[in-house]
């Protein structure tokens, strides 16, 4: 048995919008048929007509969800050293209130219309949520050591936590360019190369990543003394972040997340070094710890693949794609279809998952979500309808 939805606007993505266009969906949730108006009326069928926009379920491509009973705990605008600190501080709780907030945030997730997710973890404590849920789950378990000495060791731990996410799909990465060694970074690349997995790494949040890197100063030194670490082995490479850790992850699909302080330069530097990077803004997460966004109209202009995360509930109020892309629309101005094109098929694409979400395509599974624009495509609510 076929429904019939149709609303003011489809947005197939993969194709150019469709005013009051009709899509056929089974009972699985498959897209069998993508019908003009005309050609519905012409078929007399009975269609489930909206007011709004029908675009495909959403993928959130940076979330931490075991970070979701920290809702409310972390001031804002404290700045990313002070914010880690914090998480640090404050993120173990109860077992079974970290659980419950967890349930809670995969299930604000689904209504919120999002299909798939790559989530960071430390541990495994969201296993059971991740194989019950009716969302996707990636999980990158976060490698993350500073002196190359425990390299092998942070690895072998860290590759641990991954094999116990399985069946469910997961590989090692790197938590930030500051807090992982280079002696470390190789190891990830090498089995991400040799196990086709993907990589994401927190890339440039703040201003202090790149002056630790260029000459060994600013507030991570405050970091760096508050985990009573040794970094007398670090030499400032004299290069920003991005273009002093890059080198050491060759090929594997990356993805870098925040991108708050990058330059052209080091987006110029990133595209001539690997050849399969994509770019997750999270930008209520940037307003919320340093109340600062990344040069979105320079990645733009730049042609990068760019996709959308939530990041945590420590760092966000909700986790919603529509909000995220809202936010973008309000401060920086960009076009409703970019912003379509980085929420569902850039990120489907990342977590290669192309086949089945990030487009209404016949023969795709990929959720519908109703959402309300105005004439001129501005994103009027945060709400979203799942209609599939």
């Amino acid at each position: 048995m076929l429904r019939y939805f149709s609303a003011d606007w489809v947005f197939p993505v993969s194709t150019p919008p469709i005013r009051n266009g009709v899509i056929a969906v089974n009972q699985d949730g498959e897209i069998k048929e993508i019908l003009t108006a005309d050609a519905s009326e012409s078929r007399n069928l009975n269609v489930e007509q909206y007011i709004g926009a029908i675009v495909p379920g959403f993928i959130n491509t940076h979330c931490h969800l075991e970070l979701s009973h920290m809702l409310g705990q972390i001031p804002e605008r404290t700045d990313l050293v002070e914010f880690v600190q914090t998480i640090i501080k404050s993120r173990q709780a109860d077992h079974e209130q970290i659980s419950a907030s967890m349930q809670k945030a995969d299930v604000e997730m689904f209504e919120n219309g999002i299909v798939a997710v790559g989530d960071i973890s430390n541990q495994t404590a969201s296993k059971e949520i991740k194989q019950n849920s009716k969302i996707y789950y990636y999980t990158f378990v976060e490698a993350m050591g500073f002196n190359p000495e425990s390299a092998n060791q942070i690895m072998d731990y860290a590759t641990g936590i991954k094999n116990e996410f399985s069946p469910l799909p997961a590989s090692v990465v790197p938590h930030a360019p500051y807090s992982v060694s280079t002696s470390l970074f190789s190891l990830i690349n090498e089995a991400a190369e040799k196990e086709n997995a993907l990589i994401s790494i927190h890339n440039q949040e703040t201003s202090n990543e790149n002056s630790f890197f260029q000459n060994k100063t600013g507030g991570f030194l405050d970091l760096y003394r508050f985990l009573g670490l040794d970094t007398a082995f670090f030499e400032p490479t004299g290069k920003t972040s991005l273009q002093s850790w890059l080198p050491y992850i060759k090929k594997a699909k990356t993805l870098l997340v925040h991108n708050t302080v990058s330059s052209k330069a080091d987006i110029e530097f990133a595209k001539q070094s690997h050849p399969d990077l994509y770019w997750c803004l999270c930008p209520q997460a940037n307003l919320y710890i340093e109340n600062e966004l990344p040069d979105v109209n320079l990645l733009l202009s730049e042609n990068v693949k760019i996709t959308l995360g939530t990041d945590s509930l420590a760092s966000n109020n909700q986790l919603n794609i529509l909000s995220e892309m809202k936010t973008l629309q309000q401060h920086k101005n960009v076009a409703f279809e970019n912003l379509l094109l980085w929420a569902t098929y850039n990120g489907a694409e990342f977590l290669g998952l192309n086949n089945q979400f990030g487009s209404i395509e016949v023969g795709k599974k990929p959720g519908l979500n109703l959402i309300q624009l105005s004439e001129d495509f501005v994103i009027e609510s945060d709400k979203v309808v799942k209609l599939v």
